[in-house]
């Protein structure tokens, strides 16, 4: 098997792992929609530390709910970019403008 080879066998490997941890903009707003006020969105996200501050003041009493639906879509973004990088740089996959980090 030649280097390139592996490297492309790598690239899919990685990007299938990726697709199966991303999370999903969509399912995150209807978290936000449903459960807000509890931090649903924000569990989802892993920000549990925020989640539980929303949990147990009810959302800022609403007002931090509602200034989240603003937030989660670049929240979940850049999320989706951190493990995107974290996953590649594992499998040795160099992503443009970054670099591979050792474990």
């Amino acid at each position: 098997m030649t280097q390139q080879t592996s490297n492309q066998n790598n690239l899919h490997v990685a990007q299938m792992e990726y697709d199966n941890q991303k999370k999903t903009p969509g399912i995150a707003y209807a978290l936000w929609f449903f459960l807000g006020g509890l931090g649903g969105h924000r569990f989802y996200a892993g920000d549990t530390g925020y989640a539980l501050g929303m949990l147990f003041t009810l959302g800022g009493l609403g007002v931090w709910t509602l200034i989240d639906v603003f937030l989660i879509g670049k929240r979940i973004r850049e999320i989706n970019t951190q493990k995107r990088q974290q996953i590649m740089a594992s499998y040795g996959v160099t992503i443009e403008g970054t670099t591979p980090h050792a474990s």
